[in-house]
């Protein structure tokens, strides 16, 4: 399923989660497993020679500036080679003890712009990389490393949020949750639910939700706008009454038949698969589905029946992606 997956490594408390989820698919899947770490010494270069202007004056003379930026160059530009050999050497190792294949590089830049670009060029089938970097504050809900790539790659993305507590140790332990909403995009996410459940033994349920309510706040919003003679030409009365009756139902027997044919496909695997259909706001609802009783891994499809040119990622997977409690496999096409 994943032949090539990328880890971006940072030394956040999130990096050895992924390293240890990776390993775990790398040993079901076969993959090679590549673990990155982008450092900047030209911005630390750059914002050292904005600082000149600011030394003392004994420290302005040109023999003096070349020194200082000298020994500034090679400490920062080796210091910062240094520190991310470290931050590798513990993903060497994992990887070693696992007996998985793996990669390592380092690459100087702005570290979303080249794992991005890494992505792009290498082809990996999977990205796993933490919610929050080194950076994160309190009240922080995603990272703008993460947010930025998983906008920007077409790779599956699995964000990663919290450790592995489950009774058996792994990583991939417990149950999956899939967000079908009838689309293709939610579809081949959900398939990949479905060959990760069976892959791991995992409990899988499809969850779908639909939205009458928002309707019927725009047919009372209307109530303000339209006159009474423009109410009689609409017919306001018998076209709310239409829509209460038809399509409210309506929409919830279209997310129903999706869950049906999710469990169908579930039935075709050899894998059983529990649904769930809610009503209201999709995200939100989701979000409190998942709270009440937080699965190990939430699935989405990148987009969803709504998709439009010109949209790097759902509103759906958007919401989800930070504030599912649990950690998320955004999934392309």
């Amino acid at each position: 399923m994943y032949k090539k997956i990328l880890i971006p490594i940072d030394n956040s408390r999130y990096s050895p989660w992924c390293t240890e989820l990776g390993i775990a698919l790398a040993r079901r899947f076969g993959s090679e497993l590549t673990g990155n770490h982008v450092y900047s010494a030209g911005l630390h270069d750059r914002r050292f020679r904005d600082m000149e202007g600011g030394l003392p004056g004994h420290y302005q003379q040109e023999e003096k500036l070349k020194k200082s930026r000298k020994v500034h160059d090679s400490l920062i530009g080796d210091g910062l080679r240094l520190i991310s050999d470290a931050y590798l050497d513990s993903f060497k190792k994992e990887c070693s003890a696992a007996g998985v294949a793996f990669d390592c590089r380092l690459m100087e830049g702005k570290n979303w712009l080249q794992i991005v670009r890494d992505v792009r060029a290498s082809g990996y089938d999977l990205v796993i990389m933490g919610i929050l970097g080194l950076g994160a504050v309190n009240g922080s809900l995603i990272g703008g490393v993460c947010e930025r790539v998983a906008r920007r790659v077409t790779a599956d993305v699995l964000v990663v949020k919290n450790s592995f507590p489950g009774p058996s140790g792994s990583p991939m332990t417990g149950r999956i949750c899939a967000a079908i909403d009838g689309s293709i995009q939610a579809f081949s996410a959900f398939g990949k639910a479905l060959a990760l459940g069976r892959e791991f033994g995992m409990d899988i349920e499809a969850v779908a939700v639909y939205d009458p309510h928002f309707h019927r706040r725009a047919f009372e919003s209307l109530v303000k706008v339209l006159s009474s003679e423009a109410q009689k030409i609409f017919k306001f009365k018998e076209q709310e009454k239409l829509h209460d009756e038809i399509i409210d139902d309506g929409l919830g027997k279209i997310y129903q038949g999706a869950l049906d044919e999710a469990r169908r496909m579930g039935l075709e695997a050899g894998v059983e698969v529990r649904t769930t259909l809610l009503a209201g706001k999709a995200s939100h609802e989701i979000c409190e589905h998942l709270k009440k009783d937080p699965p190990a891994l939430f699935v989405a499809g990148r987009f969803g029946a709504h998709q439009t040119e010109e949209l790097d990622i759902g509103n759906t997977a958007e919401n989800l992606l930070r504030t599912a409690p649990c950690n998320v496999l955004l999934a392309g096409v």
